[in-house]
């Protein structure tokens, strides 16, 4: 079973019919009312108000009909991802979630993102600059493929686990960890090539804009639940790990870092 797949899709009927801007949407930062989380991309789709502008409400259909029209993801992922999202409103049984739920440590929200610090730290669902110009020292090109980013997220874990006292990285974290730097590839560019503009990732991290005025249009294609899966294996399989910083090795158990790889300090 794909990793990707935590737990089964919730069922949904039929589409509620929902008013988008169009492409080249216009933008808008969040007011003073309007609640944000540690997602870029959610929290840019909530920008151009193909997400409720407030941040708040956002039941699966707005989910569905938002990644559809702002990115052109297919509905069945969309869902999936709700079907996690929605895990972080407090409220049982929820049936919305709200951004800034997001930001509940250690449901979806993880330490090792490649542009927030780790909540030990302080916030974690705004972008922090030096974590941000880590992940970018990794982006060694003008196209970003698939090996700069998996670097990337090798380097974010690995000083995570190194400055954190309290580091920790669930399977659920861990599989979003991946499956983010998958999606930065695969639907911001090319999900045939691997690649995507240097400068259009920083200018939606920075921004929280979708870079139209780069030449970023909304996909063709669908990007998919396959297409999420391989692109997140393609970023694990070309994970390597340097032996310079520290003994590195592949996990054994789940102690300090329950998924991926732990370091010992000598």
């Amino acid at each position: 079973m794909k990793s990707v797949q935590l737990s089964a899709l919730i069922a949904f009927g039929a589409k509620a019919v929902y008013s988008f801007p169009s492409a080249n949407a216009p933008w808008s930062g969040p007011g003073t009312d309007d609640v944000r989380g540690p997602c870029p991309m959610l929290n840019t789709l909530a920008n151009h108000g193909f997400l409720p502008h407030s941040g708040k409400g956002i039941t699966v259909n707005k989910t569905i009909d938002a990644l559809n029209a702002g990115l052109n993801m297919e509905a069945d992922l969309a869902a999936l991802l709700f079907d996690f999202a929605v895990t972080t409103n407090p409220t049982p049984n929820a049936s919305y979630f709200d951004l800034d739920h997001l930001t509940r440590h250690n449901i979806l929200e993880h330490d090792a993102s490649i542009s927030r610090q780790d909540s030990y730290f302080g916030r974690a669902d705004i972008l922090n600059e030096a974590v941000f110009n880590q992940t970018k020292s990794y982006w060694t090109g003008e196209l970003v493929d698939i090996q700069m980013a998996a670097n990337a997220r090798v380097a974010r874990l690995m000083t995570s686990n190194l400055t954190n006292p309290e580091y920790s990285l669930s399977d659920t974290g861990s599989v979003f960890s991946i499956g983010e730097s998958a999606a930065y590839v695969g639907i911001l560019g090319d999900k045939v090539s691997g690649t995507v503009p240097k400068t259009w990732l920083i200018y939606l991290f920075e921004q929280e804009r979708l870079p139209y005025e780069l030449g970023f249009k909304r996909p063709v294609d669908p990007f998919t639940e396959d297409d999420l899966f391989n692109m997140s294996e393609a970023i694990r399989d070309a994970q390597h790990f340097p032996q310079d910083i520290g003994k590195v090795t592949k996990r054994g158990n789940k102690a300090r870092c329950p998924h991926g790889y732990c370091i010992e300090v000598l």
